[in-house]
């Protein structure tokens, strides 16, 4: 429960995808900043997303930015999981999911941090945004740490376990890091003005 007048919590997980990594974490910097007052932004990083985040040199820029920054040591270690049991976040948000996590939320496995923490999040009724770097099949153009360009196939199947998600309670699919925006709207921008 939110006590009155106390920083209201949004947990942010952070899989192993490069795509669109570091425009997420601007635009995470950009809402912790322009919520500050109302909003508590806390990172949890799956094992995979450690290594992609140092890969692209933000792991020091997230500890700057953010007061709570926590790795997966397990499934269930940070707990995350029973912090969304209990309330104590208004929604999940995990950008970028990896197709591995997608496939994992999509068919209730919750052998990770964030997939556990999702399929938590749905039991208790906590919205859970998930922004997955496969979600419609084609080609797609990344970038790497170096700026050079990066050319994916996404597989029909990993946009399929996309559509899974799509008709789950409580889960929200957005697609491109500026959505993030409009979801910290919906929650947080009454509160702002208020």
């Amino acid at each position: 429960m939110a006590i009155e007048g106390a920083r209201r919590k949004v947990a942010w997980g952070i899989t192993g995808s490069g795509d669109r990594i570091v425009e997420t974490v601007e635009v995470m910097k950009e809402l912790q900043k322009k919520y500050d007052d109302v909003v508590d932004i806390r990172v949890f990083v799956s094992k995979a997303g450690e290594q992609v985040i140092k890969y692209y040199k933000l792991f020091n820029d997230l500890e700057k930015n953010f007061d709570k920054v926590w790795v997966e040591i397990n499934s269930n270690s940070p707990f995350l999981a029973g912090q969304l049991q209990v309330k104590r976040y208004e929604f999940l948000i995990i950008a970028p999911a990896t197709s591995n996590t997608v496939a994992k939320i999509s068919l209730g496995l919750a052998d990770s941090l964030l997939a556990n923490a999702a399929i938590m999040s749905q039991k208790a009724f906590i919205p859970t945004y998930i922004m997955p770097c496969d979600y419609k099949p084609g080609i797609l153009t990344t970038r790497l740490p170096d700026g050079s360009a990066m050319r994916l196939r996404i597989r029909k199947e990993d946009a399929d376990n996309v559509q899974k998600l799509r008709m789950m309670e409580d889960v929200f699919v957005i697609e491109t890091p500026q959505e993030i925006h409009t979801v910290f709207e919906k929650y947080f921008a009454a509160k702002k003005i208020g």
